[in-house]
């Protein structure tokens, strides 16, 4: 990498339980046992409380998976292509998917650069929480394949459900865009966090009352009961995937 070019500063911010912004720029390599030929940033874990962990990945040609990753019982794994062509398999089915593809599985996954050139794509897991007589299932898909649908009823906001809205399932991914000017209808508190990562364009977002500017490639993790707002910015549309966990009480 070499002498820096400039004084050392950074966008990161980072408030222990309460919201992180991680910019690209600082990201460093993680090895992580059964994962090779990849270049793994841990961009969210508990450590930082969290209750889940992401991964930012960037695939080499044939880099992948060497053991199934989130085997460990109770653990479902999800995986985005933001980036390349990549292999990826869960209970015994294998998909080839192009940028926008994705896999959810509840009982781990593989997945490994299928492309002559790199693949980058986003990497979660979490505990799942059962609920008797219910139980999440595989899905794979492809995000340019599902129609945007309007944000609470605002033309300039628009929403994607990547997950079956079920019961059997305790979290969803959605991608959210917002044109220019547009923002969410109201100032948010919830007991929900979020996990997300900026797919374009910039935004300017309220976290726990303070208005920090975001933009492509950032990832932004928003704790329990943060004040959470976003107007998009800029002259294309602000658009990021999230996770939102969803469908179970809270355990006392």
């Amino acid at each position: 990498m070499g002498y820096p070019k400039d004084i050392l500063a950074s966008r990161a911010a980072v408030k222990h339980g309460c919201y992180a912004v991680i910019p690209p720029e600082g990201r460093v390599n993680n090895v992580i046992p059964g994962i090779e030929g990849c270049r793994v940033s841990i961009v969210a874990s508990p450590k930082m409380g969290a209750s889940f962990v992401q991964y930012a990945v960037e695939a080499e040609k044939n880099g992948g998976t060497t053991n199934i990753f989130g085997a460990e019982p109770g653990i479902e794994t999800f995986i985005y292509i933001i980036e390349g062509e990549g292999s990826l398999s869960a209970a015994g089915k294998t998909y080839q998917g192009k940028p926008g593809a994705y896999l959810f599985s509840p009982a781990g996954l593989e997945f490994r650069n299928a492309g002559d050139a790199k693949m980058r794509a986003l990497l979660y897991k979490q505990r799942y929480i059962p609920l008797e007589g219910h139980k999440a299932f595989p899905v794979y898909g492809n995000v340019n394949e599902i129609p945007y649908r309007e944000y609470d009823g605002m033309a300039n906001v628009f929403i994607k459900d990547l997950l079956p809205v079920d019961i059997g399932f305790d979290m969803n991914m959605h991608i959210l865009s917002f044109a220019p000017g547009g923002c969410h209808p109201f100032v948010e508190t919830h007991v929900q966090e979020h996990g997300a990562y900026i797919l374009e364009g910039e935004g300017c977002y309220l976290l726990d009352n303070e208005w920090r500017m975001i933009k492509q490639e950032d990832f932004v993790w928003f704790g329990p009961y943060v004040t959470q707002a976003a107007y998009g910015v800029g002259r294309s549309n602000f658009t990021y995937i999230y996770s939102k966990d969803c469908h179970r009480d809270v355990a006392l």
